[in-house]
C-alpha cells in the first residue's frame, strides 16, 4: 500500500533536495530537473505501481494503484490522501480546487468534497458517463447538506450515461473527446485479437487496440498495444506516420512559441529513456535516462512532469546563457548569443520582463516619477529590439505603465507593430489586433471613469485584467461615484450583458449609495438600465419595481425638502423608459404584483404633489393611502388652524379640489362635521376640549343648503360636550330662531342638552342610565330645585309625574318633614292629590306593617289600699304631689340640655320613658281626666307667668282632644290672660307672640267646642278680645305679614274671598301706644267678664252680686279707651268700643231688672238708681260720640278713592236726613272732575228710603252722566264738557265716539239711546271712519307707536259687519263705500277686503264691481309676498291719485293694477315676480283673472332661467364644473320642465324649451335641454295626424332638434374627453371618421409607453358614447380599424393594442391567436401575411399574460417568442419576395441562409438591413460579411439604422479588428448625427461619442467643430474632454472655453443631455463648467440665474469656500458677502408663519 508521502521542497525554500539518481542526459541541457516528492509503500513491493497524474494551477493529483495523493499549487502541502478499493484510473478537480472526481477501474465513480473530505456522490458504471448540473456553487456554500450516500444531491443533478456494450463488446484502452466539423465525437482505443481495424458509429469512433489517443489539430496521435507511435488524419482517419522501430511506452505533445513537440519515453533493457522530438520532423532534441516507474505528465505551457518525484523545465536555452540572464547579465548575454548564434531575442525578452517586474515594484512601491520613466525608457528601447510582434503586443498590453500617455503611446506602438509589420493578417494576428483594440478600449474608460489622477501601473494593469466589469461598477456605487459607475457601464455594458441574472442585478440595486444625486440616479435608471434590464432580464423587472417603491418612499424620510416631487422622479422611471424590448413594444409585467405596487405608487404620489401644489395640503404618504377623496378633504380641514380662515381656504383650495373630483360641496362638509365629532369622541382627550367646537361652527357657516345646514347643527348639538359653550349655544338659538322644518329637531336635541345639563349639576354623566333611577337620584339629593328637576326629567323623558310627587313625600316623610309633604299635596290638583294620598296609604300601611309592636308600660310604684283610692283629698294630695315634681323637674331641665334614657325591657325593646305622659297616666289612675289636669297645669303655668307653656298645653288639648271640657280650658286660659293683661301681671311672652292674636284665637276656639252653657260667655269674651286684637293692630309698626288679594272671575269666585276683600273702608288714624291702651282695654274685658271663684265663671249680665253696681268699676277703662281712640283719630274703633260697651252694660242693667216690682225687691233703691243714672249718663255719652265719630267717618269714607256705599249708607241713614242730604249735595259740588257716582247712588237709595222723589230724580241724573263719564273715560274720551247738560249737548260726542277703536257699537247705539240721538248716521259715520282710519294708518311709516294701534282687519271687519244689521237702509253706506274703494291704497289689501265684504253684506246687487272675484284675487294676493321692487307703472298710478306709496309695496301687489286695469298692465306687474315660489300663486291669480296661461308658462321658464340658471352657468365656467345641475339647482330644472310640459301651444313650447337650451354651453346640460326639446317635438308630433298643416312643421322641427342633438351631444363627448381639438371638431358630422381620427390620437402611443401617465383620454369611451349617440355600430367599426391598422406599415402597434383593450381579455386573445394562426383574416377577407401575423402575435403577447398566451399555443412562453422572431423575419422575407415558411426558415442553416441573402440581394437596403438583423440574431460574425454590411449601410446613407448596428458589435471584438471600416463608419454616423432638428437632437443624445469602441482612433476634434458650427458647445465641449492626449487636451479645452458661452452650455445640458446614454457623461461635463466659473470668478455673471445653486454646491464639495471667503479687496469683500448671503441665506420665517397659520405646518 502506498501510504508513505514525502514533500520534497525545491533550493527557492532553502531546504535540501531529495537526491535522485538520474541516467545519462543527450542534448542541449535545455532542462532544469526538481525533485517534489517521494512515495513509498509500507508494504513489500512485488510488481511496478501503475501511475497516473495530473497537473493544474489549481494544484496536482498523483495516483499510485490504489492511493490518490492532492498537492497544493505549488506542490509544498499535501491537502488529501484517500486510499480506494481498487486502482484509480483517472482523477480531476473542478470548482476552485472544492471537489474531487476519481474514477476507479471497477466502474465506480465518486465526488469529494475536498475541505471536508466527504465523499459526496458514487455511481457505478461500465462505459461513458456524464454528470450535468452538479450544483458544485450551493453544495460549497453549505446549502446543500453532505449524506455519505448522496441522497441529497440525486434530486439536483443529472446524468447521462453512454454504455460501450451497445457498440461493441471489446474492452476500452484509452479515450478522447474531440471537434470535429462542429460535431463532437468520442474516439475510443478498444481491445482487439485481430490487425488494427477502425469503426464509426454516428458520432464514436472505435480505435483497435489503441492504448493511448491525442488530437493535434486536424492530426490524431496512436499508441497501440505493440508500443509503435503512429499519426492519423482525424478526418479521413487515414495513417499519415508511424515509428516501427521505436518502441514507446508513453507520448505526450506539448507546444512551446512557435513550435511543437513530442515526448515520449522509450523502453530500454532496464531503464525508461525520456527523448523530445520535434514535429512534424520528427528531430530528436533531448533525452534522459529515467527509472522504469515512471509517467508524464502535462502541467501547463513548457512544463513536463516526469517520474512523479522530478520536474522537467524546458529553457530554450543553453545552461551558460541561461545563468547569464539568471544573473541579469543582459549586456554578456547578449554578446554570447550574439556571439555562439544563439536566439538574441531572448535576451531581450528576459530583460523586458526583468523591466516588466521593476516597473510592477516600483509602481507598488514610492519609487520617484523619474526612476519609474527611466523604467519606462528603458522598456521602450528593448521592445525596439524584439522582432516578435506577439511577444511585443502582449509587454504592451499587460505592463504597468506609471503614466496614462506612456500606456497610450506604447498600445498605440503595438497597433503600429501589428498594421505594418504584418499587413496581411493571419488568424494570430487578429488575435493581437482585437487585444489591443480592447485594452486601448479599457484606457480609454479608465480615463473616463476615473481620470488621470487615479492612473497607476498596478491600478492600469488590475483595471485591463478585471474580467468582471460589473464588479468595478459595483464598487464605485457604494461609495457614491454615480458619474463613474454611468460610464464604466456605459462602455462595457457588452460585456456582462450576457451573464447577467437576477442576482447580478440585486446586488446592483443594493450597491446604489444612499448620497448619489437622486436626479443622476434617475436619468441613469430611466435611460440605460432599466432598458438593458427589460432586454436582458426581464423577470428582473418586478425586484427593480420593489427597489424602487421601496426607494421613493424612503425619500419622504432622507430627502424631505424635495418631497414628494423626488419620490414620483424615482418610482414613475420604470415606466417612462422610452426604449423597447425585443417586441418593440414597452413590456411592464403586468402580471406583476410589485409592478402593480410601483403603479399606484406613482398614481399616489401624482395625487400627493397636487395636493402639496395646487391644494397646499402636506400629508404623510402612508396616511394619504388610507385616504380617499373624501377623507383627504377632511385632512384639508383639519390642517386649518384658525377657524377664521375656513372660507378663505375653502375657496381659494378646497372648492377647485371638490370640482375636480366631483365631489358636492355641502355632503361633504356635513360629513366632515360628522368625522370630526366621532374623532373627538373616540381619541383619549379631555372631555371638556371644545377647540373643534369652532372650526365646525366655521364649516356650518360655508354650508349653502338649509336642510344639511341643520343637520350639521344637529351633529354639533348631539357631540358638544354638556354643558355648551357659548358658541354652541349662540349657533343652536340663532338656528332655533328660524322658519324650518327642522327646527322641531333642534328643539328636541335642545332639551336633551337641557337634560343633560341638568344631570350634570348632580354629577351626572351617564345618560343611558335608568331614567326612573335618575329620577330617584335627584329626589335623594333634597335640593331646594330637586323636585322641579325631577318634574323636567319625567316631562324629557314622558314619564308619568305621579311617580315624582309619591317619591318626594315619601322622602319628606322619612326625613320627618311632614308639613312640607302636605304642602306639596295640597299643591296638587284634586285628581293627583287623591291617586297620590292613596299610593302613599298603601305605602305607610306596608311600613307600619313591617314596624315590631313596640307598647309601653308604666309602673309607679304607689301601693294604695281601696279606702285610700276612695278618698279624693288623698287623691288631690297625691296627683298635688307628682304635679309639683312634674314642675320641679320640667323648670330645672330649662337651664340644661334635656336627656333622654332608654331603658330596655325583659324581652330586649327599647323603651322611652316620659315624665308628662306618666303625670297623665297618674291623672287618670287617680279619677282626674286629661282636661281637668291641663286646667290645673296651665293655670299653674300663668300663675308662674309661663304664657308660652300654657298655650302650648291649649293647643295640644284643641289639636288632640277636641271637646267641651277643652273648651272650658280654652276660655278659662282666656280669661285668666285678660285678668293678667288688664291686671299688669309680670309674665314671660315670647318675642314673636302676637298675645293679643293668640288670645282672640283661643277664646274662638273655645267658642266652638264649649258646652252651652259657656257658649254667651265665650261670644262675650270673643267680642271684646277682637277689639283688643284690632287695637292692638293699630298698635303695631312692624309687618307681620300680609294677604294678597287674587282677582277671580265669574264662577271662579270664591263668596268667602269676595266678601273678605271687597272694597271695604279702612280707617287712616294715629297709631296707638301699646303700653298705655293694651292694659286698659284688657281691664275693661276683666271687669265685664268678672271671675266668680274658682270653679265658676260667669259674664257681667249674668251675675249679681247683692249690694253691689257691677257696672261701676267698667266706667274708668271704658273711658280711658274711649278718649285715646278719639284722640288717636281712631273712630271706628271707637264707635265699635262705644256701641258694644253700652250694648253690654244696657244689658246687664235690663236683665237684672225685667220686673221693676221684682227688681226693688232684689235690689236696694240705690242700687237702682245708680244703675239707671249709670245707664242714662253712657247713653247721652254714647249718642255724641257716636255722631262725631259717623260725620268724621262720612268724611273718610267719602274722601276715599273706592267708596264703601253700603257703610255710607249705613252712616247716613243714622243721621238726620237734612243734614245728610247737605252733605252729600256738599261732597257732589265740591268734586272737581270727579263723577261720584257712588256718592249719587248714596243719596238715590236714600231718597228712595226717605221718599224724595225730586231728590232721587236729581241723584239718578248725575248718576246716568257719571256712569257715561266713567265708561267713557275708560276709553280716554273726556265727558266733562257735557257733564249734567242737556242731551242735545251729547251728540257733540258721537264723531269722538267713532273715531275711538275701542269704543263698541253697542256703546255707541247705547249712547244714542240714552240721549235720544240718530243711530243711522251714527253707525254709517263709525264704519266710515272706521274704514278711512285702518287705510290712513297704512301710510304711516314703520312706527311701532302707531302699529300697536292697529287694529287687526279680521276685528274690524267683525265690528263692521256687526253694525250693518242695525242700519235701517245700506244704500247710503253701498254708494259710499264703492267710491272709496277707489281711492284706497292699492296695497292695503285689509282694508280693500273689508270695504268688499262690507258692501257684499250691505247689499251686493247695488254695485257693478265682481266682488267675489276680488275678493278671490285678494285672497291670493294676502298670501304672497313680493319678490321685486314696484315697476314704474305702479309709481305713475300712485302719483295720478296723489298716494304715498306705501312701505307695503316692497311685499305686496297693487290691487288696483291688477284687477281694475288692462292685460297688459297684468303682465307687466306678473313677469317681475315670477319665481318658482311664487308660481302657484300666481298661476292661480292669472286663472282667476283669466289671462294666457301658456304665456304665464313661458314668462315663468325664461324668468327663472334667467334668475337661477343663467348665474350658474357663468359661475360652473369660472369654477371648472362641467353641469350646473346639482342638487341645489334639479329642482329648478325640474320646475322648468315642468312649465314647459303645461304649455298647450306645442310649438311655443319646443321653441322656449330650444331658446332656453341654446343658452347652454356645450356641455350635459344642452345635451339634457335637446333632449327635453326632443321630447317636447315628439310629443307635438304625436298629437297631430298628417293631414294636419302643423304635422310637416314638426317633422322638420323634430329633425333639425335631432341633428342639432347629435352634433352637441358628439362635441361634449370631445370636451368631456379632452378631446376638442380642431381636427376632430370639423369631423363632428361624421361620426364614423371622427372615431377612427380619435383611435389615432397622439395619446394611444404614450399610454401603452407610459402607463402611468396622467390625464390620457378615454378614447374607448368616447367612441362607445359617440356611437351610442349617432347609432352606430362599434364592433363593427373597431373590426375594420383592426383589419386595416394590421398592416404593418400604417400605425404603430400600439394603436391595435389600445384597439383590442377595449374588448374582453378573452376575446382579444383568441382572435389574435386566430390572425397567428390562420392564412386568412377572421374579422376580414383580407389573406393574412407574415406583417400581419407578426404584429398580431406582438399585440398577444403584450395584453395576454404567459399562461393565457402558453395555454392558447399549447407551447412553452419562449417557444412562442421564438415564433414571433421567424415571424418578423419572414415578414421581411415577404417584402423582398423570397418564397420562405416557417418550417422551412427554422431548418434552414442560418449562416448559409444569410450569406445567401446578401448575395443576391446586397443591393436592396431591405435586404442589407434584414441580413445585419439575421447576422446580430444569430450571431453570424463573419469578417468578409460584416465588412460588406458596413460599406452598404454607409452606401446606402442608412445613418440612424448604422447608429443601431454600431452599437450592437460594440461588444463584438472580432469585429473591432476591421479597424478602418469601423472607425470610419463611427465618423460618418457621428458626423452625420450633428443634428439641425429637435429630432436629431434627441438621436444624438442616445448615443453620443463616448459609446464609440475604438474611440482612440476617432477624430474627435473634428466632431467638436461640427458641434460648435452647429450652436452645440455642450456636446463639443464632450467631444474634446475624450482627446487621449492630456495636453492636447487641456489646450483644446481652454481655447474652447474662453470663447464658449457657459451659461449656453449649462443649459443644453439641462436641456439636451437628461436623457439616453449621454447622462453619464453630462455630470462630468457640468463639473468642467462649474470649475472654469469658479476658476475665473465668474460668481456675478451667475448670481441670479437658476444655475448659481449648482456653482454653490461646486463650491462646497471641492472645499473651496475658504478661498472665496479669504478676500482682502474691500469691494470684493463686499461682493462676496453679497455672494455669501445667497449661498447660505437666512431662513425665510414669513413662509414659515404663513404656512403655521394656514396649516400649522
Amino acid at each position: 500500500m502506498w501510504n508513505d508521502i514525502e514533500i520534497l521542497v525545491n533550493d527557492d525554500t532553502r531546504s535540501e533536495q531529495l537526491s535522485v539518481c538520474l541516467g545519462q542526459e543527450c542534448g542541449s541541457a535545455l532542462y532544469q530537473v526538481d525533485s517534489l516528492l517521494q512515495i513509498t509503500s509500507s508494504e513489500k513491493v512485488s510488481v511496478n505501481p501503475h501511475l497516473y497524474a495530473c497537473s493544474s494551477r489549481d494544484g496536482s493529483i498523483i495516483v499510485v494503484d490504489r492511493s490518490v495523493v492532492l498537492l497544493d499549487s505549488t506542490g509544498q502541502a499535501l491537502q488529501l490522501h484517500i486510499q480506494f478499493d481498487t486502482n484509480v484510473d483517472v482523477v480531476g478537480m473542478c470548482q476552485e480546487k472544492q471537489f474531487l472526481v476519481v474514477g476507479e477501474r471497477s466502474g465506480n465513480i465518486h465526488l469529494i468534497h475536498i475541505p471536508s473530505k466527504k465523499t459526496l456522490l458514487t455511481k457505478v458504471h461500465k462505459g461513458f458517463f456524464c454528470i450535468m448540473h452538479l450544483p458544485l456553487a450551493k453544495t460549497q456554500e453549505g446549502k446543500i447538506i453532505y449524506k455519505p450516500t448522496g441522497i441529497s444531491l440525486q434530486g439536483q443533478i443529472k446524468t447521462a450515461f453512454i454504455s460501450t456494450e451497445e457498440y461493441h463488446s471489446l474492452g476500452c484502452q484509452n479515450s478522447v473527446i474531440s471537434n470535429l466539423a462542429n460535431k463532437i465525437h468520442v474516439i475510443i482505443g478498444v481491445s482487439s485479437n485481430s490487425t488494427k481495424i477502425i469503426n464509426c458509429y454516428d458520432y464514436v469512433l472505435f480505435l483497435l487496440d489503441a492504448v493511448k489517443l491525442q488530437v493535434l489539430d486536424n492530426l490524431l496521435f496512436v499508441l497501440d498495444t505493440e508500443n509503435i507511435l503512429s499519426i492519423w488524419d482525424v478526418y479521413s482517419l487515414t495513417l499519415i506516420w508511424d515509428w516501427p522501430l521505436i518502441h514507446i511506452e508513453e507520448f505526450l505533445l506539448t507546444t512551446e512559441s512557435d513550435s511543437s513537440s513530442i515526448i515520449i519515453s522509450k523502453s530500454l533493457i532496464s531503464d525508461l529513456s525520456l527523448m523530445v522530438f520535434a514535429l512534424p520532423t520528427m528531430q530528436q532534441l533531448y533525452s534522459l535516462e529515467v527509472s522504469v516507474v515512471s509517467s508524464l505528465v502535462l502541467s501547463g505551457i513548457g512544463t513536463v512532469r516526469l517520474d512523479l518525484l522530478l520536474s522537467v523545465t524546458l529553457l530554450y536555452l543553453t545552461p551558460r546563457l541561461s545563468r547569464l540572464l539568471h544573473k541579469h547579465k543582459f549586456t554578456e548575454a547578449e554578446s554570447f548569443a550574439i556571439q555562439f548564434g544563439l536566439d538574441v531575442e531572448l535576451v531581450y525578452k528576459v530583460k523586458a520582463n526583468m523591466i516588466l517586474e521593476k516597473l510592477a515594484s516600483a509602481s507598488i512601491g514610492s519609487y520617484g516619477q523619474e526612476v519609474l520613466l527611466d523604467y519606462v525608457n528603458e522598456a521602450k528601447e528593448n521592445l525596439l529590439k524584439i522582432q516578435d510582434s506577439q511577444f511585443v503586443v502582449d509587454y504592451c498590453i499587460n505592463a504597468p505603465w506609471p503614466l496614462y500617455e506612456t500606456a497610450q503611446e506604447m498600445l498605440n506602438y503595438a497597433k503600429v507593430v501589428l498594421l505594418f509589420c504584418k499587413p496581411d493578417f493571419d488568424l494570430k494576428s487578429l488575435v493581437c489586433i482585437q487585444q489591443v483594440l480592447r485594452a486601448q478600449a479599457r484606457l480609454t474608460t479608465f480615463y473616463g471613469a476615473y481620470g488621470l489622477e487615479k492612473f497607476s501601473g498596478i491600478a492600469w494593469t488590475e483595471f485591463l485584467n478585471n474580467e468582471d466589469i460589473l464588479k468595478n461598477i459595483l464598487f464605485q456605487l457604494e461609495g457614491g461615484n454615480l458619474s463613474c459607475a454611468q460610464y464604466l457601464w456605459l462602455r462595457h455594458q457588452a460585456d456582462f450583458e450576457n451573464t447577467f441574472d437576477e442576482k447580478m442585478l440585486e446586488s446592483l440595486l443594493n450597491a446604489i449609495h444612499v448620497t448619489v444625486p437622486l436626479k443622476e440616479l434617475c436619468l441613469w435608471l430611466k435611460s440605460v438600465v432599466i432598458p438593458f434590464l427589460r432586454r436582458v432580464v426581464p423577470k428582473g423587472q418586478k425586484i427593480l419595481a420593489k427597489w424602487l417603491e421601496q426607494g421613493a418612499r424612503n425619500l419622504e424620510l432622507t430627502d424631505k425638502a424635495n418631497w414628494p416631487e423626488n419620490g414620483l422622479q424615482m418610482a414613475e422611471i420604470f415606466f417612462t423608459s422610452k426604449n423597447q424590448d425585443e417586441m418593440h413594444l414597452t413590456s411592464f409585467g403586468h402580471d406583476c404584483e410589485e409592478v402593480r405596487r410601483l403603479k399606484k405608487l406613482v398614481n399616489d404620489l401624482q395625487e400627493l404633489i397636487d395636493l402639496y401644489r395646487k391644494y397646499n395640503c402636506r400629508l404623510a404618504l402612508c396616511d394619504f393611502e388610507k385616504e380617499n377623496t373624501t377623507t383627504i378633504v377632511f385632512r384639508m380641514f383639519d390642517k386649518i388652524l384658525a377657524p377664521e380662515l375656513v372660507p378663505s381656504i375653502l375657496d381659494k383650495f378646497i372648492k377647485p379640489y371638490l370640482c375636480e373630483h366631483n365631489l358636492q360641496k355641502d355632503e361633504l362638509l356635513l360629513q366632515y362635521i360628522k368625522d370630526l365629532l366621532e374623532r373627538c369622541r373616540t381619541r383619549s382627550a379631555s372631555v371638556f376640549e371644545t377647540a373643534w367646537e369652532a372650526k365646525a361652527i366655521a364649516v356650518i357657516g360655508c354650508i349653502s343648503d338649509t336642510d344639511l345646514k341643520f343637520d350639521a347643527v344637529l351633529q354639533i348639538m348631539h357631540g358638544a360636550v354638556v354643558p355648551w359653550s357659548g358658541a354652541v349655544e349662540q349657533l343652536v338659538k340663532q338656528h332655533l330662531e328660524m322658519n324650518h322644518v327642522k327646527v322641531k329637531l333642534l328643539q328636541e336635541s335642545y332639551r336633551l342638552m337641557e337634560m343633560k345639563k341638568l344631570l350634570r349639576a348632580y354629577g351626572i354623566r351617564d345618560t343611558n342610565l335608568l331614567k326612573d333611577k335618575l329620577v330617584k337620584y335627584i329626589l335623594k339629593q333634597d335640593t331646594p330645585t330637586s323636585l322641579e328637576d325631577a318634574l323636567k326629567m319625567v316631562e324629557a323623558y314622558m314619564l308619568p309625574t305621579m311617580e315624582v310627587y309619591i317619591l318626594r313625600m315619601i322622602d319628606l316623610i322619612d326625613k320627618e318633614r311632614g308639613e312640607e309633604s302636605l304642602t306639596l299635596l295640597k299643591s296638587l290638583t284634586i285628581a293627583e292629590a287623591e291617586k297620590v294620598a292613596e299610593r302613599l296609604t298603601v305605602w305607610g300601611t306596608l311600613v307600619l306593617k313591617r314596624k315590631a309592636d313596640n307598647s309601653e308600660e308604666e309602673d309607679f310604684n304607689i301601693f294604695l289600699s281601696v279606702e285610700d283610692f276612695g278618698n279624693p283629698t288623698l287623691m288631690s294630695t297625691l296627683l298635688e304631689k307628682h304635679i309639683n315634681a312634674y314642675e320641679t323637674d320640667k323648670y330645672l331641665s330649662k337651664s340644661r340640655k334635656e336627656q333622654t334614657t332608654n331603658s330596655k325591657t325583659k324581652d330586649g325593646k327599647l323603651k322611652k320613658c316620659s315624665t308628662e305622659s306618666k303625670l297623665y297616666r297618674m291623672a287618670l289612675l287617680l279619677q282626674r281626666s286629661e282636661q281637668e289636669l291641663g286646667t290645673t297645669l296651665a293655670l299653674r303655668a300663668l300663675d308662674a307667668g309661663k304664657v308660652e307653656d300654657a298655650v302650648k298645653i291649649c293647643r295640644d288639648f284643641y289639636k288632640n282632644h277636641c271637646n267641651k271640657e277643652t273648651g272650658r280650658l280654652l276660655f278659662s286660659t282666656c280669661q285668666k290672660l285678660c285678668h293678667m293683661l288688664g291686671g299688669d301681671v309680670p309674665a314671660i311672652t315670647p318675642e314673636d307672640m302676637n298675645l293679643p292674636a293668640v288670645i282672640y284665637e283661643m277664646a274662638c276656639q273655645a267658642a266652638t267646642i264649649c258646652s252651652p252653657d259657656l257658649l254667651l260667655d265665650s261670644l262675650e269674651l270673643c267680642k271684646y278680645t277682637l277689639a283688643a286684637k284690632e287695637i292692638y293692630r293699630q298698635c303695631q309698626i312692624e309687618n307681620y305679614g300680609f294677604t294678597a288679594k287674587t282677582t277671580c272671575f265669574g264662577g271662579d269666585k270664591d263668596p268667602y274671598e269676595e266678601w273678605t276683600y271687597n272694597d271695604f273702608f279702612n280707617e287712616d288714624g294715629i297709631v296707638l301706644d301699646p303700653q298705655i291702651i293694651l292694659p286698659v282695654i284688657y281691664e275693661t274685658i276683666s271687669s265685664l267678664l268678672p271671675t266668680s271663684g274658682s270653679n265658676c265663671f260667669l259674664s257681667l249680665f249674668l251675675k249679681y252680686i247683692i249690694g253691689q253696681n257691677l257696672l261701676l268699676p267698667a266706667r274708668t277703662p271704658i273711658c280711658a279707651v274711649l278718649q285715646n281712640l278719639m284722640e288717636c283719630s281712631q273712630c271706628e274703633l271707637a264707635l265699635r268700643l262705644i256701641v258694644c260697651s253700652f250694648g253690654s252694660c244696657l244689658q246687664h242693667g235690663i236683665s237684672n231688672n225685667m220686673d221693676l216690682s221684682l227688681g226693688e225687691k232684689l235690689h236696694d233703691g240705690n242700687t237702682l238708681a245708680e244703675i239707671k243714672g249709670f245707664l242714662i249718663a253712657m247713653k247721652q255719652t254714647t249718642a255724641s260720640i257716636i255722631t262725631t265719630s259717623i260725620m268724621t267717618l262720612l268724611h273718610k269714607v267719602f274722601n276715599c278713592r273706592l267708596i264703601d256705599q253700603d257703610l255710607a249708607l249705613g252712616y247716613c241713614a243714622i243721621l238726620p236726613r237734612e243734614d245728610t242730604f247737605n252733605k252729600l249735595w256738599g261732597v257732589i259740588n265740591n268734586t272737581w272732575q270727579n263723577y261720584r257716582k257712588s256718592v249719587a247712588l248714596v243719596g238715590a237709595q236714600l231718597a228712595i228710603q226717605y221718599g224724595e222723589a225730586a231728590e232721587e230724580k236729581k241723584f239718578r241724573e248725575l248718576i246716568t252722566d257719571a256712569e257715561w263719564g266713567i265708561q267713557l273715560g275708560k276709553f280716554g274720551i273726556s265727558f266733562e264738557t257735557v257733564f249734567r247738560q242737556p242731551p242735545i249737548r251729547k251728540k257733540e260726542l258721537i264723531r269722538t265716539l267713532v273715531q275711538n277703536p275701542e269704543v263698541g257699537t253697542d256703546l255707541i247705539l247705547n249712547y244714542c239711546r240714552t240721549f235720544m240721538l240718530d243711530s243711522d248716521a251714527a253707525l254709517q259715520l263709525c264704519i266710515e271712519t272706521l274704514l278711512l282710519k285702518n287705510a290712513n294708518r297704512n301710510h304711516v311709516e314703520d312706527d311701532s307707536a302707531e302699529y300697536s294701534e292697529k287694529q287687526s282687519h279680521y276685528t274690524l271687519l267683525a265690528r263692521v259687519l256687526e253694525i250693518i244689521p242695525l242700519l235701517k237702509s245700506p244704500n247710503d253706506l253701498v254708494t259710499s263705500l264703492s267710491g272709496i274703494l277707489y281711492k284706497l291704497d292699492p296695497y292695503d289689501y285689509e282694508t280693500i277686503e273689508i270695504v268688499l265684504k262690507v258692501i257684499q253684506n250691505a247689499d251686493e246687487r247695488n254695485t257693478s264691481i265682481q266682488l267675489n272675484q276680488a275678493l278671490s284675487l285678494l285672497k291670493h294676493l294676502e298670501s304672497y309676498k313680493r319678490i321685486s321692487p314696484p315697476v314704474d307703472l305702479e309709481h305713475q298710478y300712485v302719483s295720478e291719485h296723489m298716494i304715498p306709496l306705501s312701505p307695503a309695496s316692497e311685499t305686496r301687489l297693487p290691487f288696483h293694477l291688477i284687477f281694475f286695469r288692462t292685460a297688459q298692465c297684468f303682465w307687466n306687474i306678473i313677469s317681475a315676480e315670477l319665481s318658482e315660489e311664487s308660481f302657484p300663486t300666481l298661476l292661480l291669480i292669472s286663472k282667476l283673472m283669466k289671462v294666457s296661461l301658456d304665456t304665464l308658462h313661458m314668462s315663468a321658464a325664461q324668468h327663472i332661467f334667467q334668475k337661477k340658471l343663467k348665474p350658474k352657468i357663468f359661475e360652473m365656467r369660472n369654477t371648472g364644473y362641467t353641469s350646473v345641475v346639482n342638487k341645489e339647482t334639479t329642482k329648478t330644472v325640474q320646475t322648468i320642465q315642468s312649465y314647459l310640459l303645461s304649455i298647450i301651444n306645442p310649438e311655443w313650447a319646443v321653441a322656449m324649451a330650444h331658446k332656453i337650451a341654446q343658452e347652454f354651453p356645450t356641455g350635459p346640460d344642452q345635451i339634457q335641454a335637446l333632449k327635453f326639446c326632443l321630447r317636447l317635438a315628439e310629443k307635438w308630433l304625436k298629437n297631430t295626424t298628417a293631414e294636419d298643416e302643423s304635422h310637416k312643421k314638426a317633422e322638420v322641427l323634430q329633425k333639425k332638434l335631432y341633428m342639432q342633438y347629435k352634433r352637441s351631444a358628439t362635441e361634449n363627448v370631445l370636451i368631456t374627453y379632452k378631446l376638442n381639438t380642431a381636427e376632430y371638431l370639423k369631423s363632428i358630422a361624421k361620426p364614423a371618421n371622427l372615431i377612427v381620427l380619435l383611435y389615432e390620437h397622439h395619446s394611444i402611443d404614450q399610454r401603452i409607453q407610459n402607463p402611468t401617465g396622467r390625464d390620457y383620454p378615454d378614447i374607448h369611451m368616447a367612441a362607445k358614447e359617440i356611437a351610442e349617440i349617432n347609432n352606430l355600430d362599434m364592433n363593427k367599426i373597431l373590426n375594420k380599424l383592426l383589419n386595416k391598422w394590421l398592416c404593418p406599415n400604417t400605425l404603430p402597434s400600439e394603436v391595435i393594442i389600445y384597439l383590442l383593450q377595449s374588448h374582453p381579455m378573452d376575446y382579444s386573445s383568441r382572435m389574435l391567436f386566430a390572425i397567428t394562426t390562420s392564412a386568412t383574416s377572421p374579422i376580414g377577407v383580407n389573406q393574412l401575411t407574415f406583417a400581419h401575423r407578426s404584429r398580431a402575435l406582438k399585440c398577444l403577447l403584450y395584453l395576454a399574460d404567459t399562461s393565457t398566451v402558453e395555454s392558447l399555443f399549447k407551447k412553452p412562453i419562449k417557444k412562442v417568442k421564438y415564433f414571433l422572431k421567424c415571424f418578423v423575419y419572414l415578414a421581411e422575407f415577404e417584402v423582398l419576395n423570397i418564397p420562405y415558411t416557417y418550417e422551412s426558415f427554422h431548418k434552414s442553416p442560418k449562416e448559409g441562409m444569410i450569406k445567401g441573402l446578401w448575395k443576391n440581394h446586397s443591393h436592396e437596403p431591405t435586404a442589407v438591413r434584414l441580413v445585419t438583423e439575421l447576422s446580430l440574431e444569430y450571431k453570424v460574425y463573419d469578417f468578409q460579411l460584416w465588412n460588406g454590411l458596413l460599406q452598404k449601410l454607409l452606401g446606402f446613407n442608412m445613418i440612424h439604422y448604422l447608429k443601431k448596428v454600431l452599437i450592437a458589435i460594440t461588444g463584438i471584438h472580432s469585429l473591432w479588428q476591421q479597424l478602418k471600416l469601423f472607425t470610419l463608419s463611427w465618423l460618418l454616423y457621428l458626423s452625420a448625427s450633428c443634428p439641425p432638428s429637435p429630432k436629431q437632437i434627441e438621436e444624438c443624445c442616445e448615443c453620443f461619442v463616448i459609446l464609440c469602441p475604438v474611440l482612440a482612433d476617432l477624430d474627435v476634434i473634428g466632431i467638436a467643430k461640427q458641434y460648435a458650427q452647429l450652436d452645440l458647445p455642450a456636446f463639443a465641449l464632450g467631444c474634446l474632454m475624450l482627446i487621449p492626449q492630456f495636453e492636447k487636451r487641456e489646450q483644446q479645452i481652454q481655447a474652447f472655453l474662453s470663447t464658449c458661452n457657459t451659461e449656453t452650455v449649462l443649459q443644453q445640458i439641462d436641456e439636451h443631455m437628461n436623457a439616453g446614454e449621454v447622462v453619464a457623461f453630462a455630470s462630468q461635463i457640468r463639473s468642467l463648467i462649474l470649475d472654469s466659473i469658479i476658476n475665473e470668478k465668474l460668481y456675478e455673471k451667475f448670481l441670479k440665474t437658476k444655475y448659481f445653486p449648482l456653482v454653490k454646491q461646486q463650491l462646497m464639495s471641492t472645499h473651496r469656500m475658504k478661498e472665496l471667503v479669504n478676500k482682502t479687496d474691500d469691494a470684493l469683500l463686499t461682493k462676496t458677502e453679497s455672494l455669501l448671503h445667497f449661498i447660505f441665506p437666512p431662513p425665510d420665517l414669513s413662509d414659515f408663519r404663513t404656512a403655521e397659520s394656514y396649516f400649522g405646518l
